[in-house]
């Protein structure tokens, strides 16, 4: 497992995961395997779902491989700079209508959610580097991958090796370490919405 944030305090007693994962962007260039990919994948089928539809589907390109280019092309200017170090990348997508009766599933980007949470929390207890992103051309990512109208495009995820984070330019050197969290008494409320 990697090393988190010594920084990082929780105000309730929490599993040190949560505060010791956070989402590097120095990568080693390294591809990662088929099976490093599908351990994450397979802690991310495992995410809870409404009416357990799972309506989460995950499009993927590891480095060095035919499809790599195409998604790499994707990402805007400033999340291409440092993820051109990855050794994978992967479209979150989620499908907007139940099977069969075609209603509306409200929640499938609540539950594709779940899913890219198993997949952070993986990858960071088999050290792992994730960092996910919107910063990407989503219209153009229907288009190239061939994401049918079903599906809502959510974002991407940039995963890779532990890197040097000497390798990035110098203002993301600067963020290269775990950020804090805002008070929890600006998050929850007993009761009707007083935040």
């Amino acid at each position: 497992m990697l090393k988190g944030s010594d920084q990082r305090i929780a105000d309730h007693p929490i599993d040190p995961l949560f505060i010791d994962r956070w989402s590097s962007r120095a990568m080693s260039g390294e591809a990662l395997s088929e099976p490093e990919l599908m351990t994450l994948f397979e802690a991310a089928r495992w995410a809870p779902s409404c009416a357990n539809f799972q309506p989460w589907r995950f499009l993927y390109a590891r480095r060095d491989t035919d499809f790599w280019p195409a998604f790499l092309d994707l990402l805007n200017p400033g999340n291409r700079a440092w993820a051109e170090r990855a050794g994978a990348l992967v479209l979150v997508i989620s499908r907007t209508n139940f099977d069969g009766d075609g209603r509306a599933c409200t929640t499938h980007s609540y539950d594709a959610g779940a899913a890219w949470q198993n997949i952070a929390l993986q990858a960071w207890i088999s050290g792992v580097v994730v960092h996910g992103i919107a910063g990407f051309d989503a219209e153009r990512a229907r288009r190239v991958l061939r994401v049918p109208v079903a599906y809502a495009i959510e974002a991407m995820i940039v995963l890779g090796k532990r890197g040097d984070p000497a390798q990035l330019s110098e203002s993301l050197q600067k963020r290269e370490q775990p950020n804090d969290r805002r008070p929890l008494a600006q998050t929850v409320c007993e009761g009707p919405f007083s935040l």
